[in-house]
């Protein structure tokens, strides 16, 4: 199986010529290859874009589709309807080709044959054409096309410009993708992801002990402070009669802080932690209490939470709207979605979306899976 990808304002000859530096391994410029021309149903275009995902195939896979818009009225002369067909180029391994063919060949019977691809005459007055030899090659064809003898370009096949389709094996695409993400980078995002998930308990334990050394600072001072509030209490009711007034501590002197007892003792209630002995005690301002989360009742205080903003996305274009109505119209009339390229109008929005640059079929596949 393959691994399908559409590359824009591209020929099949620049990426012929760029495809060692596009792909690497994947491509074997000595391997034979071959250009073949396929008539299929417009309908199926779609599925002719993607035929390489379901085919197995060891080289790259080109192909570009061409309209006949100039050269139209040739077709004609030969009694063949410009309408009813989409014509394909595939560049593709002279080994390939019987896999690739195979399944059209044996379950819808294809038709093999050969045509001649042409220049325009210089009548038509292209504004960009140029000569090119007459190339006779290998063509297959859907049974309810008819035969085509002469097919006209108004430049060589490998330069028509537009979208390129590339299939690429699946298995060597999938390890040059590997390679290309080492190159990148791509496999460290699992790491970086890693770091943005990880747990509080498996953040460094640097700051762990930073944090528990202020915590303790903070108790013991907390502490020595009660304890200094409980002692100077208990000294006013011992002496009711004479109260003594601390000095401010850039105001004693010398005696005053010789007579003050260096140490002071309260017994603590049972299963409290006797707090050390400290310097003098001198009574502070009661420190700021910061408030924490009650674990116990599960509290905790309301953080205001970052406003959301709703990304507003893309208005449709008026081709969009128009495409999903008539999808949705035909729906709703009861049209199956294989026969909905039938309509007429269908090639006439998909012309139009196409000079728009929309994309008509993955808005399809959405709404058809809707229904």
């Amino acid at each position: 199986m393959g691994i399908t990808a559409m590359i824009p304002d591209m020929t099949i000859g620049q990426l012929k010529s760029e495809a060692e530096t596009r792909w690497g391994e994947i491509w074997d410029h000595h391997a034979s290859r071959m250009t073949v021309l396929l008539m299929c149903p417009r309908k199926e275009r779609k599925l002719m874009e993607l035929h390489g995902d379901m085919i197995e195939h060891g080289q790259p896979v080109i192909t570009s589709f061409h309209r006949p818009r100039a050269g139209a009225q040739l077709l004609e002369d030969q009694g063949f309807d410009p309408k009813s067909a989409s014509f394909q180029f595939v560049d593709i391994a002279s080994s390939d080709l019987g896999p690739w063919m195979q399944h059209l060949v044996t379950n819808e019977g294809w038709l093999r044959g050969s045509i001649e691809v042409m220049p325009l005459p210089y009548s038509i007055d292209h504004p960009s054409q140029r000569a090119f030899e007459n190339q006779r090659m290998m063509c297959f064809r859907h049974p309810s096309i008819a035969t085509l003898e002469r097919y006209f370009l108004p430049f060589p096949h490998n330069d028509i410009p537009g979208k390129c389709f590339v299939s690429l094996p699946r298995r060597q695409a999938a390890e040059l993708a590997r390679q290309q993400a080492e190159v990148l980078g791509v496999g460290r995002l699992e790491k970086k992801s890693t770091v943005s998930e990880a747990k509080p308990e498996e953040m460094p334990e640097v700051a762990a002990p930073k944090e528990t050394e202020s915590m303790d600072a903070m108790m013991d001072a907390f502490s020595t402070d009660l304890i200094a509030g409980i002692a100077a209490e208990s000294n006013a009711s011992a002496t009711p009669e004479s109260s003594v007034e601390l000095p401010v501590a850039s105001e004693k002197s010398n005696d005053e802080s010789a007579a003050e007892p260096e140490h002071v003792f309260v017994p603590l209630p049972p299963g409290a932690q006797q707090a050390k002995p400290s310097a003098p005690v001198i009574p502070s301002p009661e420190p700021e209490v910061i408030s924490e989360p009650d674990t116990a009742t599960g509290e905790h205080e309301n953080v205001p939470m970052p406003e959301i903003v709703e990304e507003v996305g893309e208005p449709m274009s008026d081709i969009e709207v128009e495409f999903r109505e008539l999808v949705n119209g035909l729906l709703a009339a009861g049209v199956d979605p294989t026969e909905m390229m039938d309509d007429p109008r269908w090639e006439d929005i998909n012309e139009r979306a196409t000079a728009v640059g929309f994309e008509t079929w993955p808005v399809f596949l959405e709404l058809a899976t809707m229904e």
